[in-house]
């Protein structure tokens, strides 16, 4: 059950620590803000990772509607505030754009790399470069709660897909701007 505050790798290494392992590896990183499952492999096991790397997964996220921010999340900078509707059936409908098999360009802040650099690295230093978009499917991705600006989701989606692309595209559809507060991976 990885914290919020920590990278996927720095949970690893605790991880290896603690149990003395000189070999290990996670399954797919999780954003320093996200907590939940985390799935790691020690010793010889470290060799099937790749096989869980294209598992669906399943997530809550809290996001936060009127806020464009430059990550996507909670520890961004503010780039913009709009008002943001109120009325579950806007957003209900603004959320099926985003059900089934869509495409969805990964964001800048993420672990995708190019030419052996993860994105992320990139964005840091205040760099964007063009990034194609690829298939991803949502099995299921349903509207828990609402109140003021912040809703709460809950998803099924298959590997390859970024929540905090989903906030910001789902606040693009709304014309408000959105991001990720809060992520916890379920399974």
């Amino acid at each position: 059950d990885k914290p919020s505050g920590i990278t996927s790798n720095a949970a690893l290494q605790k991880a290896k620590l603690l149990l003395n392992a000189r070999k290990g590896g996670h399954t797919g990183s999780l954003d320093p803000i996200a907590t939940g499952l985390l799935p790691l492999c020690f010793g010889e096991t470290t060799k099937l990772a790749g096989f869980f790397l294209e598992s669906d997964k399943n997530y809550w996220a809290r996001l936060r509607l009127g806020q464009a921010t430059d990550t996507g999340d909670c520890e961004g900078k503010l780039l913009a505030e709009n008002p943001a509707p109120h009325d579950w059936r806007v957003i209900e409908e603004a959320l099926s754009r985003f059900r089934g098999e869509i495409e969805q360009t990964p964001p800048m802040y993420s672990a995708v790399k190019v030419n052996g650099q993860p994105l992320y690295r990139l964005a840091r230093e205040g760099k964007e470069i063009e990034r194609a978009s690829r298939p991803v499917l949502v099995h299921r991705l349903e509207l828990l709660y609402m109140h003021d600006t912040e809703i709460e989701i809950e998803l099924h989606c298959s590997h390859g897909f970024y929540v905090r692309r989903l906030a910001q595209d789902l606040g693009e559809v709304l014309g408000c701007g959105g991001h990720v507060t809060a992520l916890r991976r379920l399974t």
